[in-house]
This record gives C-alpha cells, structure tokens and sequence, in this order.
C-alpha cells in the first residue's frame, strides 16, 4: 500500500528536470496529502567545505509568514531579564535550576536564548545542547540583552541555518496549508539569507542546487535562476 501511495504522488515529478519555483511549490503543495499538515522544507546544496573555518555559511533569518509551527523558547536569565523574557512569552525561563533541568534530559523547549552572563554556566550544556543545535550563539542573536526582542523572532518565525559536512543547507519554512504566495516569500527570504551569509572562503560557483519538497512528498529540483532573481509582479 506504501509502495502503491509513494508511487502515485511521486507521479508527475522528473527528478533529473529543474522546475522554476512557483511551479514546484504548485507540485508540492498538490502532493502534500498525509492527514497533518505537512512541513514544507528546503534544501540548498552550496559549493563549500564547511571543515575550513573561512568556509562556514550559518545564520538566522526572519522568515516574512513565519513557520506555522509553535516553538517553544527557553531563556537563561536573571533578575529583570528573566522578568523579560517571561513577559515576551518564553516557555521556560531559569539559571541553575534550568541548568540542573536540561542536565537531567529534560528538554522541552525547540530554541534557547542566554544573555551575555549567563553563558559560563550555560557552557556546560554543551554536551547537551550542541548536538541538538541549541547552543545559543551570539552570531544568531540567541545570545543576546535584548531577550524579549530574540524570544518574539523565535516565536514569529526566525529559522536558524548552518550548513553541514556536505555543503548542503536546509529549513523547515512552512506548512502545505500555507498559500503558494507566501511559501514563495519564506523560501526566497530564506535563499536571499543563505546568499547574504556567503563565506570569504567560498570559491566558484555558491548556489549548485536548490529543492523542495513536504513531509511525506517527493523532493522537487528547482532552477536556482528562479529563487535568486527577483519575483516578477
């Protein structure tokens, strides 16, 4: 039964061919057709070598329709900080004790923010939070004073990126529910962010190949023309 449902939406797709982008999210969006809403990611395969220091492409980008998913902020802070982030709707806010709560594997939050102070004792989560892509980092705003501001993007819909061993990039930017126009916002704010994000070290050509495809659904080949120019009214 899989094998016969893979088959069907699978239909239609050529995978060696290169679709311009509003077609793809079209075919996407009409493949789309598990009982939840399926996530919309996209995937940008970049010519670098992410083991060179002066190679590293990573970022964060305030996608214009947000995620259309919930994520829940956790933020290391005391005092009037912690006042802060609580009143901008964190999840989870503490020092030591919150510490003590990621140690002990409990982890429910998606994002973590730290102020400035706060990083010696968040250093030891490391071990924890690294692997997990949750090290807060002041290069994407998630080590920050301003927690009310970096626990609002996280709500609203920021997407942190880095790109891995292979040189390739990708992000969740929205849900097959979202309306073809603002899929084609996110995913151009998204490239447009990867492109700004282009490493000193970066020979050649940057953007190789650019695909999207939902949850369940085949992945769709995009012409990299078509997501880096600038839409047509």
């Amino acid at each position: 039964m899989a094998g016969k449902r893979t088959r069907k939406i699978n239909e239609g797709v050529d995978p060696t061919k290169l679709y311009a982008l509003t077609q793809a999210i079209g075919m996407v969006k009409e493949r789309a057709v598990a009982k939840f809403d399926e996530t919309i990611e996209v995937s940008m395969n970049l010519g670098v070598d992410p083991r060179h220091a002066d190679q590293m492409v990573r970022g964060v980008v305030n996608l214009p329709n947000g995620t259309g998913r919930t994520v829940r902020v956790a933020v290391f802070a005391r005092g009037a900080k912690a006042d802060e982030a609580k009143a901008a709707g964190a999840d989870v806010v503490g020092a030591e004790d919150l510490v003590d709560i990621v140690q002990g594997g409990k982890i429910e939050f998606d994002r973590c923010i730290a102020t400035p102070d706060m990083m010696p004792l968040v250093g030891r989560l490391g071990k924890v939070l690294g692997p997990r892509g949750m090290m807060p980092n002041p290069k994407v705003g998630t080590v920050t004073m301003d927690v009310a501001g970096a626990v609002k993007a996280s709500k609203g819909g920021a997407v942190e990126f880095r790109v891995e061993k292979a040189g390739i990039v990708h992000a969740g930017i929205g849900k097959a529910s979202f309306d073809a126009k603002a899929l084609e916002e996110n995913i151009r704010a998204f490239a447009d962010a990867v492109i700004k994000a282009k490493p000193a070290g970066a020979k050649g050509n940057y953007v190789k190949r650019v695909a999207i495809s939902s949850t369940m659904g085949p992945g769709v080949k995009i012409e990299v023309g078509s997501v880096t120019a600038a839409p047509t009214a």
